[in-house]
């Protein structure tokens, strides 16, 4: 038998249902592997080895097998409490802090089985699109350890790109799953705003924020977004959840068959083209190029997609932004401990009105329904991931809070727009560079199509013929 983090995760689930390995085989070979090779990659806020090894002994003993993810390793964001377990929110103002409660994500999760290694890195608050904290470790990419991980899911992706994780749970309220996940080669999944119901997006300002998957594969990001909607059923027990044409889900098969042929636009345009310049590496360029020629090898219906000038959008999404970031709670004795960004980002949410926030919501919502309509004709649409390679540590400019917002938005341009939309996203590689990074596109479906995106993207994994590829630090 191979060593396990050779396995994808669906393998290692087999492996888990045949009894060739336990739960607690499992959680210590990844948890070894995580001492080994964390000090270098800096994927984890914490590790957790007496509560994992107890947790696998407990899932053999009292879980039944059926679990969806029963037994498997996987670890929580540093931004979802775990009770019991010290969780900082990637700041040095909660250091130290210990939840009583857990978060809906960390309960859902253990309820389908999954055995915490720990809690992933975040940059402070999940607020930026690097992964960066001032009081702990930038999370490195496998690929390349100068560069970043990208945010905010930036620990998560390291982990599972250094093969420290099978998969692992993310959140993404801007790109904060599709940009780690594109950063370190991996699939991503952005599920449509209330498919999960442990993070539904529903609760959260203009609905931007839900929870999804990162993996290797995209059967493995199905199977890990099926194990995260299960113990709330399909389809999903929410009053608001959304309800695609035809059948909600399980996506495992949707991903394993990867069969259909579809109607795919090409977008290349932003909602933030007349805020920055946004110029498309020509990494990023060739990425796109080389999905749209897998398009047109798998015989999918191919067109440019007509751009659409929203000049509106970067006010709006930038008040709410702000206005997300006015509501951090941090005692007024730890206020000194925000990191710059942070508080620049508190400054500005605060000095806003009532009708300012109100003015953007409104707007936002319009936007919402002219994207949708936009894109109704097809059942995707694929942009760049990124608009840049992923970007060395200590590139942005952390005490210029204008700056850094800018060159956020000029690394990853074709993410926000989709919270605010409420679509599905999926980021998967098709490509590297001749310095050996992984680069990729996003697939757009509609609302409630998720089942579409992992049948096109199993296609385009598979034509891509990349192999099972492995970083140096491996």
């Amino acid at each position: 038998m191979e060593d396990l983090h050779e396995y994808t995760a669906l393998e290692l689930h087999q492996l888990l249902q045949r009894r060739d390995v336990t739960p607690t085989e499992a959680a210590e070979h990844y948890l070894a592997r995580i001492e080994r090779l964390d000090p270098v990659v800096g994927a984890f806020a914490a590790v957790t080895p007496d509560l994992a090894i107890d947790r696998a002994r407990r899932v053999e003993r009292d879980v039944p097998r059926a679990a969806p993810l029963w037994g498997m390793p996987l670890a929580d964001k540093d931004l979802h409490p775990r009770a019991g377990v010290p969780t900082a929110f990637g700041s040095r103002a909660h250091e130290g802090h210990m939840p009583d409660e857990s978060d809906d994500v960390v309960d859902a999760v253990d309820a389908a089985g999954a055995v915490s290694l720990g809690k992933t890195a975040t940059p402070e608050f999940g607020l930026p699109s690097y992964t960066e904290p001032v009081g702990g470790r930038p999370a490195r990419n496998p690929w390349d350890l100068e560069r970043g991980a990208g945010g905010s899911s930036g620990g998560a992706a390291a982990a599972v790109a250094a093969g420290l994780l099978p998969f692992a749970p993310g959140s993404d309220g801007g790109g904060s799953i599709r940009i780690p996940a594109a950063s370190c080669g991996l699939v991503g999944v952005k599920p449509s705003r209330g498919r999960v119901p442990s993070g539904s997006g529903l609760d959260r300002l203009a609905g931007l924020g839900v929870v999804g998957p990162i993996a290797r594969t995209v059967a493995d990001a199905a199977l890990l977004l099926d194990g995260m909607i299960a113990p709330h059923g399909y389809p999903p027990r929410h009053p608001f959840a959304v309800r695609a044409p035809g059948d909600d889900g399980p996506y495992l098969g949707a991903a394993i068959r990867g069969e259909g042929r579809f109607q795919v636009a090409v977008m290349t345009d932003t909602p933030w083209d007349e805020f920055t310049e946004i110029r498309l590496d020509p990494a990023a360029r060739a990425a796109l190029d080389a999905g749209v020629a897998l398009l047109d090898r798998l015989g999918h219906g191919v067109e440019e997609l007509a751009p659409a000038a929203e000049p509106g959008y970067p006010a709006a999404f930038r008040t709410v932004w702000q206005a997300g970031a006015a509501t951090i709670d941090v005692a007024e004795e730890r206020a000194d401990r925000l990191e710059p960004l942070t508080r620049w980002l508190m400054g500005r949410g605060r000095a806003l009105t009532a009708a300012d926030l109100a003015a953007a919501q409104s707007w936002l919502t319009g936007f919402e329904r002219r994207t949708i309509a936009r894109f109704a004709p097809f059942d995707a649409v694929m942009t760049p991931a990124l608009a840049l390679e992923p970007r060395p540590v200590g590139w942005y400019h952390a005490e210029d809070g204008e700056e850094n917002f800018a060159q956020q938005v000029r690394f990853t341009p074709y993410t926000s727009f989709v919270n605010v939309a409420g679509m599905p996203a999926l980021t998967l590689p098709v490509l590297d560079t001749e310095g050996g990074l992984p680069m990729g596109v996003q697939l757009i479906g509609r609302p409630g199509g998720e089942a579409t995106l992992f049948a096109l993207a199993a296609q385009l994994e598979r034509a891509a013929r990349r192999g099972r590829r492995r970083p140096p630090v491996w």
